[in-house]
């Protein structure tokens, strides 16, 4: 259980910080989002956005977005480490997309309506069991998922379940305002150097579509 300053932080002030940061990238990054946009409509067929079922504060369903990188016939739901040949089903845009993490961008729109903070867990799919169940046990579940967390830097793709949960779980025990910073400088540092980012193959545990 949380003490009474995490419970203060965590319901009210990181909300607040929440909403602050994703206005302000809103609108700041607005000039960005239209030549994505522009790109992503004219080099294959889609929508721009992708939108998928996944497990919100206290396992509530909600749909993240993102820039859609991947083709329309690609499988539905089902985590790319899964697909017997995932570079076949994402676009050239995607794949540039997806190395610079600019396809997580659109999330900035759910730390704003509050499905998502901008530090936290990664939102698990909705047909992760395994992955939700351990998460229980350390009422991991019970917290705000995030744009990026403990866990996403300190493997991201290349974890497999139980030690990410482990990283949830140190995040959890760690919660707040100094460790939320820290979480965030060491996030721009591991975009800039690509790390963890991994497409296909049976040990990547990339949960993302």
């Amino acid at each position: 259980m949380m003490n009474r300053e995490k419970t203060i932080y965590n319901r009210i002030i990181k909300r607040i910080l929440d909403v602050i940061c994703s206005f302000m990238a809103i609108v700041f990054l607005s000039i960005v989002y239209l030549p994505i946009c522009v790109v992503i409509k004219c080099t294959s067929k889609g929508p721009i956005f992708f939108k998928q079922k996944r497990i919100g504060k206290d396992k509530k369903y909600f749909n993240i977005l993102k820039f859609r990188t991947m083709r329309i016939d690609t499988p539905k739901d089902c985590p790319t480490h899964l697909l017997k040949n995932p570079e076949q089903y994402i676009t050239k845009v995607g794949k540039f997309l997806r190395k610079t993490s600019l396809d997580e961008l659109p999330q900035i729109f759910n730390i704003f309506k509050g499905d998502m903070s901008v530090i936290g867990p990664r939102p698990a799919l909705w047909n992760q069991d395994d992955l939700i169940a351990e998460r229980d046990e350390y009422n991991i579940n019970n917290l705000t998922p995030g744009l990026t967390g403990w866990a996403q830097i300190n493997g991201r793709d290349e974890l497999p379940i139980p030690e990410k949960v482990q990283m949830d779980k140190v995040y959890y025990d760690n919660l707040g305002f100094a460790f939320d910073v820290k979480c965030l400088f060491m996030t721009v540092v591991s975009v800039f150097k690509h790390e963890g980012v991994v497409e296909g193959g049976t040990g990547a545990m990339n949960d993302e579509q």
